[in-house]
């Protein structure tokens, strides 16, 4: 078994796109389980339903989770209980990693966390898995901390420090982003759109709903599809 666990990030970024279809075929031709925590379904679901310009989305989002194309948790045989601990953690410990003018800046959500520690739970039952995610702080958290830094600093604008002891604790987790779930739903012919700009179309449109993924390599991604061809 394989799983492959949603952030928020990625199912608002499919809604806003009309992707969101792409998911149960994607799910009907892998070897491959959707996994989706109760705290990205809070930020996917519980909050957005009651915002006019995302409730259809939400909708759409809570419409794949009881279909059960989004599993939750218990159905990998994870331990809510074992599941909250690590996410709050995590939370505790990546919230205390960056300070400004000597206090702690805030530089994860609880759904991000939450994702790392349904990660680690399977990991740890020899379950292959990815997390899917576009937000760039926490791929970088994990696979590049030492540019912590440097996006903090754009971020906020204020110098900051980075407390390098416990940075450990987020090695070993594997990422997608929308990017490379639209361009993996095209390689198998599963996109509704058609033509030439069709991979170009859909690949831009998830950068600018929040993947956080360069022109470059966008580019690099096509040049790629092409070379399938």
């Amino acid at each position: 078994m394989k799983v492959l666990i949603f952030d928020s990030g990625v199912l608002i970024n499919f809604a806003l796109n009309g992707f969101l279809e792409v998911l149960p075929k994607l799910r009907s031709v892998g070897d491959v389980r959707f996994a989706i925590t109760d705290e990205v379904l809070r930020e996917s679901v519980s909050r957005p339903i009651n915002i006019p310009r995302f409730e259809l989305g939400a909708l759409r989002i809570e419409a794949l989770v009881e279909s059960g194309v989004l599993e939750m948790p218990p159905a990998f045989g994870v331990p809510l209980q074992e599941l909250r601990k690590l996410t709050q953690n995590f939370m505790n410990t990546a919230n205390q990693l960056i300070s400004a003018n000597g206090k702690w800046v805030r530089i994860v959500s609880d759904g991000e966390m939450s994702c790392l520690a349904l990660s680690r739970i399977l990991s740890s039952q020899g379950v292959e898995n990815l997390i899917a995610i576009d937000e760039r702080t926490t791929r970088i958290l994990t696979e590049k901390p030492e540019n912590l830094i440097k996006l903090m600093e754009k971020r906020i604008h204020k110098r900051v420090k980075l407390d390098r002891t416990k940075l450990s604790e987020f090695q070993g987790f594997r990422f997608v982003r929308s990017t490379e779930l639209v361009f993996l739903a095209y390689k198998k012919g599963l996109l509704d759109v058609k033509g030439k700009k069709a991979l170009e179309a859909a690949l831009y449109a998830t950068k600018y709903k929040g993947a956080a993924i360069s022109f470059e390599e966008i580019d690099e991604i096509k040049r790629i599809a092409k070379s399938l061809k």
